[in-house]
């Protein structure tokens, strides 16, 4: 799996959102690098423990911002957001339960979901923030 970069297609205009979205990539990146994709390893679980806490704090800012601008798809947005930390749990348990191919699903659920979901559901917010003229909080 090659490492994901960034680039200005991910930018929704608010640079805090945009700098924990590099952030994100930053921990998938880090795993995607990884020589130790095993079962029982440390990086695995540390970049999981990373990618949970880090993915709430960033769910939290853009949660934020949508209430406070009253952004009409906010519950669509943190039904994702909630679907995310659900998905990521799973894989935590089965990392702990053994399970051998959590390393490759966890590559590619991580993979996909980010840049499926900042590429599509965040991406509704830039026309949404530009309209407001909103460039932060």
């Amino acid at each position: 799996m090659l490492k994901v970069d960034w680039s200005d297609n991910y930018s929704v205009g608010i640079d805090e959102i945009d700098n924990q979205h590099k952030k994100l990539f930053d921990i998938l990146n880090i795993l995607i690098e990884s020589k130790e994709l095993r079962i029982h390893s440390k990086n695995i679980t540390n970049t999981l423990t990373k990618m949970v806490e880090y993915a709430n704090y960033h769910f939290q800012t853009e949660e934020k911002y949508m209430l406070k601008y009253k952004y009409p798809e906010y519950a669509l947005h943190k039904k994702e957001h909630k679907e995310f930390i659900k998905k990521t749990g799973h894989l935590c348990m089965a990392t702990m339960e053994g399970n051998e191919m959590v390393p490759i699903e966890l590559l590619t659920f991580l993979e996909s979901w980010l840049v499926n979901h900042i590429l599509k559901t965040d991406m509704k917010l830039k026309p949404f923030f530009l309209d407001k003229n909103i460039k932060q909080f």
